[in-house]
């Protein structure tokens, strides 16, 4: 049986151009310690809990908002996208940390999404979460598999792993997480984070970190897309260049290769791979956005790369790939 091949590829020359510059932006960065009260809980919070919290916020984390933003107002503060999402979370969890046991998860409604995930507008009106019936299901599934696989305990599933990522037999956690529909994603976007958050909170000691990879999304393929760490041709590159949208495996042979490009990254830059994808990630958001990146932004607000940046000329014609319909990420 023949498989399918892509005109994809990681561009050396650039990872070696980026890597010095890289390297000094992320030590100068602050390290985010996922303590924030707003969004996570706090440290003395119980174990279990706290994994309960973290692995089924994120096995809803993805793409918040398709036709209208996800924004709105919690308590009178404004917050967008992820930090919504994040926000919500945690209201929810002061208010009943129990609302993530898995039998209550196991059992979770669209209608009980769209309350949760839902917020002030500012105009009088609410703003719900994107496909809340797809979240539903989701953490449905999650919730179901966890009691019957696990006794309902994410301490048990982390345990089982012996705290390795991957494993020869198929029994890291990365591996066993998906057996869950919400971490299934071939690139294991959301495995990848849900291990940077409990690696960051002291809740695993992982015992094969060479197996730690950047938790891929839009933000990080556009970024690998725009400095050139990654190249596209033929029709993936007309794909690109007209906003076509693009397959399944498509999409997986992209992040796979853009995972791929930024695991060599870390490797010539001397990064740990989790520290790497902060920067990331938050540059994707504040910086190289998809409209107006700040590409020859002046002052505080520069790009801190603009000077290694393969396309900063012609930036905004090189957004994301087209790939929306996808609970992946």
């Amino acid at each position: 049986m023949s498989v399918k091949t892509y005109d994809i590829e990681v561009n050396t020359a650039a990872l070696v151009k980026v890597a010095p510059v890289i390297r000094d932006v992320v030590a100068n960065a602050g390290l985010d310690t996922f303590t924030d009260p707003r969004y996570y809980p706090s440290r003395d919070v119980d174990k279990e809990l706290t994994l309960r919290y973290f692995i089924f916020m994120v096995a809803i984390d993805h793409r918040t908002s398709r036709y209208v933003p996800f924004e709105g107002y919690v308590n009178n503060e404004f917050y967008h996208g992820a930090d919504l999402l994040y926000r919500l979370g945690m209201s929810k969890f002061n208010e009943d940390p129990g609302f993530f046991n898995p039998s209550n998860m196991a059992n979770l409604t669209p209608d009980e999404v769209k309350a949760w995930l839902s917020a002030d507008d500012g105009k009088g009106g609410r703003v719900t979460i994107w496909d809340p019936e797809v979240r539903a299901d989701l953490l449905r599934d999650l919730g179901r598999k966890l009691k019957v696989l696990y006794g309902g305990s994410v301490s048990s599933l982390i345990e089982s792993s012996g705290n390795h990522l991957k494993r020869g037999n198929g029994q890291g956690l990365v591996d066993k997480l998906k057996v869950f529909k919400a971490y299934s994603d071939p690139v294991e976007k959301k495995a990848y984070l849900f291990i940077k958050f409990i690696e960051r909170r002291g809740l695993i000691q992982i015992e094969d970190p060479w197996n730690k990879e950047v938790p891929v999304d839009n933000h990080l393929t556009r970024i690998a897309l725009r400095l050139g760490l990654v190249r596209v041709y033929g029709l993936l590159k007309k794909k690109l260049e007209h906003n076509e949208p693009f397959e399944w495996g498509e999409d997986v042979a992209l992040r796979l290769t853009v995972r791929k490009a930024y695991k060599e990254l870390h490797k010539i830059a001397g990064l740990d791979v989790f520290h790497l994808d902060d920067f990331l990630w938050m540059f994707g958001r504040k910086t190289c956005l998809r409209v107006n990146p700040k590409c020859k932004v002046l002052g505080r607000d520069a790009c801190p790369l603009s000077n290694v940046c393969e396309n900063i000329d012609v930036a905004e014609r090189i957004s994301e790939h087209n790939f929306l319909n996808t609970y992946y990420y």
